[in-house]
Parts: C-alpha cells; sequence; structure tokens
C-alpha cells in the first residue's frame, strides 16, 4: 500500500503548483540569482587585447580550459570576473573532507553538529580564497606570457586580475548560498548547472551545422540524439538506485507504556561518489596536454613527446587511464564521504541491527561489504557513461557538451532540483490538509 506522502506525490498538477506561492517566490529567486550569474559570463577582467586571447584561446580549446570552459558557461573562453567559477569552492569542500578523516580536530568538528558544521564551512571559505588566490596569480601570469594578450604586464595588472577573479569567486560563492537559503535547489550545483546548459544550445546547432555541411552524415547525428537519450536514461535510472538493508529495532519500554518493535530500511546509493570522479580524471589527465601547449614541446626528450602524444584526447592510453582513475576516484571518494564503522556504531546507540548480523564491529564489517560490491557496479557504470561518448567526442569532434560528465551533472542536478520542489509541494498539501481539518473541527465545535 502506497504510503501518504506517495498518494500525495501522485496527486501533484499545475493547480497545486499555482496555489504554492511560496515555491513560486522561490523559483523566481533562483531564476533571478542565475540571471545574474549568467550576467557576470560575459563581463571580461580588465587589460585584454580580447582579439588576441581569443585566438590563444582557441589553441587549446580541447585541453583543460575547454572543460573548465563548460563548468563555467564561456567565462573562461571571455576571460569573464566569474572566469574561475565555483571550481575552487569544490576543490577546497573536497580538501576539507579529506582532511576531515585524517585530522583529529576537524573530525571532532564533524561530530558536534550544526555548530561544527559551520566551523568547517568557514575553513572551506578561507581555503576557497587561498586555491582563488593561487590559481588567478597563475592565470595572470600565464595571460602576461601570450603575444599581446596584455595591453600593460606588470604587477597592476596582476593585483587587478587577482582581486576581480577572487571576488567572482566568493561572490558566486554567495549567490549559491543565497540560492540555497531562499531559492530551490543546492546553490553551487545549479551554478554549475547552468553553465553546462547555457552552452548546450550552441552545441547542439554546431552539431546541426555539421549535418547541414556534410560534415557529419544525418545518420550518425540520429546516433548521439539516440546515445544521448540512451546515457540520460541511464543516468536516471542508476542515480535514483539504492540498496537498502534492513534495520529492525526491539520493543522497547518508556513509563509503563510498551513501544513495539520497528523495521526501516538503511539506503545505500549506488553512485556515493556522484560526478566528483569523472571530473577528478579528466582534470588531471587533461593538465600534461594543457601545460605543455603552453610551452616549447620542442625541448622536451623523444619520449616526453611519446608519452603527451598517447595521453592525447582519444588516444587508447589515454582512454585506459580514464577508465581506471574514474573507478579509482570512486572507491576513494566513496570511503571518505561514508564510514561503515560511524554507521554501525549509530546504530549500536539506538538499539538497531541488521538481522543476523551481531551490532558492532561485525555490522561494520558487513556493511563495508555491501557498499563495496555496489561500488564496483557505480564504477563501472560511470566508466560506461563517461568513456562511450568519449569515444564519439575523439573521433568525430562533437563538443564536450554532449559528453558523459556534462550530461551526469546536468541530469542529477535535475534529479535533486525536482525532488525538492515536490517536497515544497507535498509540504504545501499538508498545511492544506491541516488548515482544513481545523476549520472543520471549529465548526462542529459550534
Amino acid at each position: 500500500m502506497a504510503s501518504a506522502a506517495e498518494q500525495l506525490a501522485a496527486n501533484l498538477n499545475f493547480g497545486a503548483f499555482a496555489k504554492a506561492t511560496e515555491l513560486k517566490k522561490r523559483i523566481w529567486f533562483t531564476l533571478g540569482v542565475l540571471l545574474v550569474y549568467r550576467l557576470g559570463t560575459y563581463i571580461p577582467i580588465p587589460g585584454l587585447n580580447m582579439e588576441a586571447y581569443a585566438q590563444a584561446f582557441a589553441n587549446q580549446a580541447g585541453g583543460i580550459l575547454g572543460m573548465f570552459n563548460m563548468f563555467t558557461g564561456g567565462a573562461v573562453e571571455r576571460m569573464a570576473v566569474f572566469a574561475l567559477g565555483i571550481m575552487p569552492y569544490i576543490s577546497a569542500s573536497i580538501a576539507v573532507q579529506l582532511m576531515t578523516s585524517v585530522v583529529p580536530t576537524l573530525e571532532q568538528l564533524k561530530k558536534e553538529g550544526e555548530q561544527g558544521r559551520k566551523v568547517i564551512n568557514q575553513y572551506t571559505r578561507y581555503l576557497t580564497v587561498l586555491l582563488a588566490t593561487l590559481q588567478s596569480y597563475g592565470i595572470a601570469v600565464g595571460l602576461e606570457s601570450g603575444a599581446n594578450i596584455v595591453a600593460d604586464p606588470g604587477w597592476f595588472f596582476r593585483i587587478s586580475t587577482v582581486i576581480t577573479l577572487v571576488g567572482g569567486t566568493m561572490f558566486l560563492l554567495w549567490l549559491g548560498e543565497q540560492i540555497t537559503a531562499r531559492g530551490i535547489g543546492n546553490g553551487v550545483s545549479l551554478i554549475i548547472f547552468a553553465g553546462i546548459v547555457a552552452g548546450l544550445p550552441g552545441a547542439v546547432a554546431g552539431t546541426l551545422e555539421l549535418g547541414r555541411t556534410g560534415a557529419m552524415s544525418t545518420v550518425f547525428i540520429i546516433t548521439i540524439i539516440l546515445l544521448a537519450i540512451a546515457v540520460i536514461a541511464l543516468i536516471v535510472f542508476v542515480e535514483r538506485a539504492q540498496r537498502r538493508l534492513l534495520i529492525q529495532y526491539p520493543k522497547r519500554q518508556v513509563g509503563n507504556r510498551m513501544f513495539q518493535g520497528d523495521t526501516s530500511h538503511l539506503p545505500l546509493k549506488l553512485n556515493t561518489a556522484g560526478v566528483i570522479p569523472p571530473i577528478f580524471a579528466s582534470s588531471l589527465l587533461l593538465l600534461p596536454a594543457t601545460l605543455a601547449g603552453f610551452s616549447d614541446t620542442r625541448d622536451l626528450p623523444e619520449w616526453g613527446t611519446a608519452i603527451l602524444a598517447a595521453l592525447g584526447h582519444g588516444q587508447p592510453l589515454y582512454m585506459l587511464f580514464y577508465a581506471g582513475m574514474i573507478a579509482f576516484f570512486a572507491f576513494f571518494y566513496t570511503a571518505i564521504v561514508f564510514n561503515p564503522q560511524d554507521t554501525a556504531d549509530n546504530l549500536k546507540n539506538h538499539s538497531g541491527f541488521i538481522p543476523g548480523i551481531r551490532p558492532g564491529q561485525r555490522t561494520a564489517e558487513y556493511i563495508d561489504f555491501v557498499l563495496t560490491r555496489i561500488t564496483v557496479v557505480g564504477a563501472i557504470y560511470l566508466v560506461l557513461v563517461c568513456l562511450l561518448p568519449e569515444f564519439l567526442i575523439a573521433g568525430t569532434g562533437v563538443p564536450f557538451y554532449l559528453g558523459g560528465t556534462s550530461l551526469l551533472i546536468v541530469v542529477s542536478v535535475t534529479l535533486d532540483t525536482v525532488a525538492q520542489v515536490q517536497g515544497h509541494l507535498i509540504a504545501h498539501q499538508y498545511e492544506g490538509l491541516i488548515k482544513k481539518s481545523k476549520l472543520r473541527g471549529g465548526k462542529k465545535r459550534r
């Protein structure tokens, strides 16, 4: 039998949405903030010769710059104030999560609840400023090394570039926090989502233009569309998939009352690591080619040139390393974000247990065993989703936007946002039912 929440969700319609005034305000606020973000991606930093920069970027668009340009909605291509995007914050968040596993002080803060979480978030912001400062200074130096890109090279340009780019990143972080608090969905994820989606129309138009000019066959374009639909369906299925462990709670007596035993489930996501593994793997593999593009490859030894060519985008060795690193980061990040021992201890403290498994260490080992098995499936899923489109990108020149990583981010954020919208609608319907019950109760008392 369906639960009350499932029955309400089945009855959701546009009429219920029209009456949810608070939800509409949150959606309009979110759209307004994303509009501000999009406007910021078109404001270039001062002191650049944009024609020379556009030519230099075109030579490096196939490396890591192309991927970062996708995540920032074209801000890197225009060297806008939001060129760093939200990536320094994501890197800082991952670094802090890593440190919480090895630094006892941070691990203790993590266990202190809301207050500890606020302190960790503050540390994350400090690290974000540091990383953004280092990256923006590197960008300033790199721009100065280009031919005629900077009008007036020197420390004034470097300082102004650092202040502009770091300020843009921190402003984006503030916008993301505003979306999370006053809008709908996760603010940071929606900013990345908006950057990718903003480039999709241009990528689709470019692909259709290749078909119009005959550079790409109509059958192949239809195949790409069908493959994208199949990948989206696979992502939706796997991202919603869970392995539920049955949890039982024994009978307990509180005062003079005896409460019956209860059952619950411990949900383990099939893909606990999310989109972190492909992002990390792509960044690390594209970094050598990008650095080589800015330097003189004639100074490299013969073996260095051979390795660099083998690690080029779309090469067999690149694909092999890409698949291996995705699988590695899938296990590595899952081990960081989910601790079976803490979960087993929490179950034991609340008198919960898995049927047939002794509470404590045996429960932790069993959860770790199950989590390892489903992570194998999740890693294979990530490799398939990210590697199959990579073959198309490498062989046909299909844009980054049609790759597995971008589709994975777009579909995952869409699912999370729709779930939050549905939660607000269900809460609104509950409020309406409570108000009606109070009115009916008042009439009866009269």
